[in-house]
């Protein structure tokens, strides 16, 4: 078995608070192909019609590459929560891509640059800096993020088959898109394609505009992460966003065994046939450790009451 990545830190470590003032511009034009794929789930659902067909399709291409997200952009390579080796790192990253979610390096470096400043005015897609439309897509069309600074990637820029894919990630995309209509025509190009595409998109993207702004948050974390269940549903684990900015390094972000967490049982799985390893979890002296200020509050208005009604009714003789 080829020899594993090398392991990095994972976390970054928070930066000071700086507003920075920015004029981004939508890169309307450039982004038309970003519009017309939606266009086309719309039109090509409605022109192929619904089959068990397509939704087999539809369901197998959502999953596989939610989980490509989830489980290899998102915690292989933006935060090392599992080694792997080189020539599988190299599969998943190619999976990874055909997610229409741009290159490993690209997708990964944003995302390191989000919990470095998270939900502060440097937060790339905070929400509460920038509203709900902005988190959730209209940054991906900005100029300011066409490119990503790779200088805090380098644990993977020295591979040059993973630049060669984030580099011609779009041709890729086509040759993916070739595959499935060639095996499975029209059903499998608009609803294995480009419906689970469009899916596939937003349900990623709410984890960016929603899981800052609805849940509930178990820890501390010092921005608005939050867990939702049913973002953690549609998304395979990552809707326990709360747990996840608490500890990063964990490949389990349902911390809890009723916190459904669906990429972590896929690489739990992977594990056991070493295709994966070192698969990190969290410890529960972590897990346990602390609770947000929302519930210290809770916790503390509730003692105040039974204290206030202790004082007015005696205790029994």
């Amino acid at each position: 078995m080829a020899p594993a990545a090398d392991a990095v830190p994972t976390a970054p470590t928070a930066a000071p608070f700086k507003r920075v003032i920015v004029n981004d511009k939508i890169r309307w034009r450039e982004n038309l192909p970003f519009w017309a794929v939606h266009v086309a789930a719309v039109v090509g659902a409605i022109w192929v019609g619904w089959s068990w067909q397509a939704a087999a399709w539809l369901i197998g291409s959502y999953f596989l590459r939610m989980f490509a997200i989830t489980g290899v952009y998102h915690r292989y390579f933006s935060h090392r929560a599992y080694k792997t080796s080189r020539p599988v790192q190299f599969v998943l990253g190619l999976i990874g891509v055909t997610a229409v979610q741009k290159g490993p390096l690209w997708w990964a470096s944003h995302h390191r640059r989000h919990h470095k400043y998270s939900d502060t005015p440097e937060d790339i897609h905070s929400p509460k800096q920038r509203g709900f439309w902005w988190s959730h897509m209209f940054w991906i069309l900005a100029e300011r993020y066409k490119h990503a600074d790779y200088s805090n990637i380098k644990d993977f820029t020295k591979y040059p088959e993973i630049r060669f894919i984030d580099k011609y990630e779009q041709w890729i995309v086509v040759a993916a898109a070739a595959l499935v209509f060639a095996v499975g025509g029209a059903t499998g190009l608009f609803w294995g394609f480009f419906v689970a595409t469009v899916l596939c998109w937003h349900g990623t993207f709410t984890i960016n505009s929603l899981t800052h702004v609805w849940g509930k948050a178990r820890y501390a974390t010092g921005d608005d992460s939050r867990n939702n269940v049913w973002l953690a549903l549609i998304t395979m684990g990552e809707g326990w966003h709360n747990n996840h900015h608490y500890y990063q390094r964990s490949a389990r972000q349902g911390f809890y065994w009723w916190e459904i967490d669906m990429s972590f049982y896929i690489l739990k799985t992977l594990s056991l046939f070493r295709i994966v390893w070192d698969v990190e979890g969290v410890p529960a002296h972590v897990r346990d450790a602390k609770i947000s200020p929302q519930r210290e509050r809770v916790a503390a208005a509730r003692a105040a009451k039974a204290a206030a009604v202790a004082a007015v009714i005696p205790p029994p003789q």
